[in-house]
């Protein structure tokens, strides 16, 4: 019996040291793990980032002709100088903004009846903007072609502009019904027994918890207008009606050997996507909406 007992007091440490050794073994190998991921991410990152560094470190080399050395700005000069750079520049803003404000205006509302309506109107609304959303945009340019030609919308940004909004309708009114849905109805609960009404619950309770959802289907709605070549080709015609990406592709087939400068003008167009998504970045963040149940 005291062999017994004499025995507890010693394997007692013994247990706990094979533990520690156990854990300390394990965070090792986490951590290791976490390297590897960590290299992995970095080596696809660098990958994906070569050719639009390659991009910049173009457009700020000295052309053929030029006498510069060393990086300028010279080229992003020609280009404004001697090109229509700053009419593009301006349609591709006008046609972008304008999608951007009138889709979010519309798909917050729509995306709120999609979250909190249960109706068999609201169901068959939900599905038409699937059947929608499924359909690539492409099967739609030749009827809006005819359509818009006789209503003289061809060679027009006010054309562009409405292609554009239906386009990106469906796919913005369901994001922003996907982040209403996270928002719980107990908030609109309260300030309904405040004396909110629903619009008034909706635009200063859901709205003012939901910029996250709002700026993603802004940046949604900016980048399908921004970027878009396939129906700018179609529907413009004129070099001065043009939109970036329509002008890089011109200046391109008339400047082919001029690398240079074709990349300075890909670096006009790649700024304002970049300075959006770093302006709004800080916005991205849901930590209100858990406060805002805080004692209920």
């Amino acid at each position: 019996m005291s062999a017994v007992l004499h025995a507890h007091p010693e394997s007692g440490p013994s247990l706990g040291v094979a533990a520690g050794n156990r854990r300390k073994a394990l965070s090792e190998a986490g951590m290791r793990g976490r390297w590897w991921r960590f290299v992995v991410i970095l080596i696809i990152t660098a990958i994906v980032l070569v050719p639009i560094m390659v991009t910049v470190l173009l457009a700020f080399t000295p052309g053929p002709n030029s006498t510069a050395t060393g990086l300028t700005l010279e080229n992003l000069s020609n280009v404004f100088s001697k090109t229509l750079a700053a009419t593009w520049l301006k349609n591709s803003l006008v046609t972008t903004l304008s999608t951007v404000v009138v889709s979010v205006a519309v798909a917050a509302p729509a995306g709120y009846v999609l979250s909190r309506g249960r109706s068999k109107a609201v169901s068959g609304y939900s599905l038409l903007l699937f059947v929608m959303q499924s359909l690539p945009i492409i099967t739609s340019v030749v009827p809006l072609f005819i359509l818009f030609a006789g209503m003289g919308l061809v060679d027009n940004l006010l054309g562009l502009t409405i292609i554009y909004l239906g386009s990106t309708m469906t796919v913005a009114t369901w994001m922003m019904a996907a982040y209403f849905d996270s928002i719980p109805m107990s908030l609109e609960e309260a300030s309904w027994i405040d004396g909110c009404s629903v619009f008034g619950s909706f635009t200063k309770v859901v709205l003012r918890n939901s910029l996250p959802g709002v700026l993603s289907t802004a940046i949604f709605a900016f980048l399908l207008a921004w970027n878009d070549y396939l129906v700018a080709i179609v529907f413009l015609r004129s070099n001065e009606i043009f939109t970036l990406p329509m002008g890089v592709q011109s200046f391109f087939q008339q400047n082919a050997t001029d690398w240079t400068s074709v990349m300075a003008l890909a670096v006009v167009m790649m700024l304002p996507p970049v300075i959006v998504f770093a302006t709004l970045n800080k916005y991205f963040s849901v930590g209100g909406i858990g406060g805002s149940l805080a004692g209920r």
